[in-house]
């Protein structure tokens, strides 16, 4: 399968253009992940045609909101592999992009990619979602905040939202069934100072696969109460 023809045109399908630079960085950051995996549990997804469809396009695929395009700084909360945050950074090198994730193992691989491709953009936090959140150095200071993590909105929003600045977005990556899960978190995102703003279905090219997009933009300032300790955010979702 021709790959760079492939991350090339779902790269253009979201506005962008694939350098043969950008895409030899992806093929080192793939041959490092496969690596890596060996020795530490990073995605249970590590076929070349799988990490290039269903981690990097779909990271890729985020770039469909225009405040992606045009934001200055982002922070990728509880990154593990790193997505989306480096494929965001790889594609755009004009975004400065933050790290995050409380595994330490993780955070030497992401260091690891960083180094060997080079990304002067890119910087890595090792912290827990929840205690970064109440540092006045991370806290209400990003355009955008993503995650791709698995739990559901009501505890994202939690996670994430604190770390947007007012006017800013929270954008998810989430799977192709998210109405129950988005009624459910209304509350959740009114309380946190955001505001559902859309929800966007990206497909992944030669997949049957798609995914949604969830914009929350910032509206209010988020309680000091929030985040609370990550055993009651899980535990006890805001509703």
């Amino acid at each position: 399968m021709d790959f760079y023809n492939l991350m090339s045109k779902s790269a253009e399908d979201v506005g962008l253009q694939l350098s043969k630079e950008q895409y030899e960085k992806f093929l080192i950051y793939m041959k490092l992940l496969q690596e890596w995996n060996e020795k530490i549990n990073l995605t249970a997804i590590v076929e070349d045609e799988e990490v290039i469809k269903k981690h990097f396009i779909d990271s890729i695929k985020a770039f469909k909101r225009d405040e992606l395009k045009s934001a200055k700084n982002l922070i990728d909360v509880g990154t593990g592999a790193g997505f989306p945050g480096l494929p965001i950074a790889i594609m755009k090198d004009d975004i400065k992009v933050t790290l995050l994730d409380s595994l330490n193992k993780r955070i030497n691989f992401l260091n690891t990619v960083v180094n060997d491709l080079g990304l002067s953009n890119v910087t890595t936090i090792h912290s827990r979602a929840e205690d970064g959140a109440r540092d006045r150095k991370l806290r209400e200071k990003f355009d955008i905040a993503t995650s791709r993590a698995v739990a559901n909105m009501s505890v994202l929003s939690e996670f994430c939202l604190p770390y947007v600045k007012i006017g800013g977005n929270f954008i998810a990556l989430k799977g192709p069934s998210v109405d129950q899960e988005i009624k459910e978190s209304k509350g959740a995102i009114k309380i946190l100072g955001g505001e559902l703003v859309d929800i966007c279905e990206v497909n992944i090219e030669d997949t049957e696969l798609r995914h949604n997009l969830v914009v929350v933009k910032k509206i209010a300032v988020c309680s000091k109460v929030y985040p609370r300790k990550a055993g009651s955010i899980t535990k006890d979702p805001l509703k």
